[in-house]
């Protein structure tokens, strides 16, 4: 049974601009302040007994895990890799996919990632 096939895997939520503002880096010791509607989107995924985690391409630092701490009373796990058990994959940066047909979902979102560089 692969746990993704029954609704049942790991949902990977961004850090920087998806869970917490983000307008340039200032080092690895700064989050910027937390994203209310997705904070709140991840607290009821976590009162429904999900597996959250933060997917993001920084090392596990420990301005991150009080983050988590400050904003859903715990730790969730911080990961950079993903595997066939990621359910979902939330990130200001990405561009959803039609599975096995190569269309994105949204052509204005990706015309939108393209405009901001």
């Amino acid at each position: 049974m692969n746990p993704r096939d029954e609704g049942m895997g790991w949902i990977g939520v961004d850090l920087d601009g998806t869970l917490a503002n983000y307008d340039e880096f200032r080092g690895d010791d700064h989050v910027g302040e937390p994203i209310e509607p997705m904070v709140e989107r991840v607290k009821q995924w976590l009162a429904e007994g999900r597996d959250v985690r933060i997917f993001t391409a920084r090392k596990p630092h420990p301005v991150i895990r009080k983050f988590c701490r400050d904003n859903f009373g715990k730790i969730l796990p911080i990961t950079n890799f993903k595997d066939q058990h990621m359910q979902a994959n939330y990130d200001d940066r990405a561009v959803g996919i039609r599975r096995n047909e190569g269309i994105p979902f949204s052509e204005e979102n990706e015309k939108q990632l393209f405009e901001e560089e």
